[in-house]
C-alpha cells in the first residue's frame, strides 16, 4: 500500500512561497494536516486559506526560522494540540550570491543561520517525538550548490553543504529507529529567489517548476529515497566534480565572468 497522507501532521517551513508553498499545498491535497512556518504573515495566511480547502486542521505560524526560542514553541504547540509530528521538511532559506571578494562574516553567518541551524532548530524540537513514537520523516530541502559549489556562492553552498553533511550522518545515526531522513537538491527552480540575488547569475537556461520538488519530497516519503535531485540528471554533477575537480572549478570560474561577469 502506498503512504497514506490523511491525517499526518506535517511541518512545512519557508511555506510562504516558491518551493515551500508547493510543498504545503501538495501535502494538504492529501489530506495532510500542514503546519506551515514563514516570515512573511500575510502570504502564509494565503497558503493556509488554500490549505484548509482539502485539510481543515491546517495551520500556519508566522516565525523566522533562526530565531531558536520561537521555533521550539511553535513545535511544542503542534505537538500539544495534535501529540504527535509525521512529516518535517526543512525547506526555508535565503540567497547569498556574492563574490568571495565582497563577502562580509555577516552575510555567512545570515545565510547559515537562516539555511543551516533553521533545519537543526526544527529538527531537534520534533526529533524526540518521533523517536518515541517510532516513526517519522525529516526532509531536508538542499541544494545542488550543497553538492557541487557554485561561484559566487561560498556562504550559500557552505550553508547547504553543512545542511547535506547533517542529512546524511542524521540518516546513519537513526537509522533502525523508524524516523527517516531524505534529502532534496533543487537545481534552478523557478521562484522569487531569483530575484532576491545581489549578483547577477551566470544561469540563463531552463528553469523547473516548484511543484517538481514538492513531487521529490513526496518521492522519498512514500518510496524511502534518501535522496533526490530536481531536475534528475543534475545528480551528474557531483560525480563530474569528484572526477574532475580541478576542470570542474576553472570551469565553473571561466563560465561565471563570461555569463555574469565580475
Amino acid at each position: 500500500m502506498g503512504y497514506d497522507y490523511t491525517d499526518r501532521v506535517a511541518i512545512v517551513t519557508g511555506a510562504s512561497s516558491g518551493i515551500g508553498r508547493a510543498i504545503a499545498l501538495d501535502l494538504a491535497r492529501r489530506r495532510a494536516v500542514v503546519i506551515a512556518i514563514a516570515r512573511r504573515a500575510d502570504m502564509l495566511g494565503d497558503v493556509i486559506a488554500i490549505c484548509r480547502r482539502n485539510s481543515p486542521d491546517s495551520d500556519g505560524v508566522a516565525a523566522d526560522v533562526s530565531d531558536r526560542e520561537a521555533i521550539e514553541e511553535a513545535v511544542g504547540r503542534v505537538l500539544e494540540r495534535f501529540g504527535k509530528i509525521d512529516i518535517v521538511v526543512n525547506n526555508a532559506g535565503i540567497p547569498m550570491r556574492v563574490h568571495a571578494t565582497r563577502l562580509t562574516v555577516e552575510d555567512v553567518r545570515k545565510a547559515m543561520e537562516v539555511n543551516f541551524m533553521g533545519s537543526v532548530y526544527v529538527t531537534m524540537a520534533a526529533l524526540p517525538s518521533m523517536l518515541h513514537r517510532r516513526r517519522g520523516h525529516i526532509v531536508n530541502v538542499a541544494s545542488v550548490a550543497g553538492r557541487v559549489a557554485s561561484p559566487r556562492e561560498a556562504a550559500y553552498a557552505a550553508s547547504k553543504f553543512a545542511m547535506a553533511g547533517w542529512s546524511e550522518t542524521l540518516a546513519s545515526d537513526l537509522h533502525s529507529t523508524g524516523v527517516r531522513v531524505h534529502s532534496v537538491y533543487p537545481g534552478p527552480i523557478r521562484t522569487e529567489i531569483w530575484d532576491k540575488i545581489t549578483e547577477p547569475a551566470a544561469y540563463h537556461g531552463k528553469m523547473y517548476p516548484p511543484e517538481d520538488v514538492a513531487a521529490a519530497v513526496r518521492a522519498c516519503i512514500e518510496k524511502g529515497y534518501f535522496e533526490r535531485y530536481v531536475p534528475g540528471h543534475f545528480a551528474v554533477m557531483p560525480i563530474l566534480r569528484a572526477l574532475m575537480p580541478r576542470l570542474f572549478l576553472a570551469a565553473g570560474a571561466r563560465f561565471d565572468r563570461k555569463h555574469a561577469g565580475r
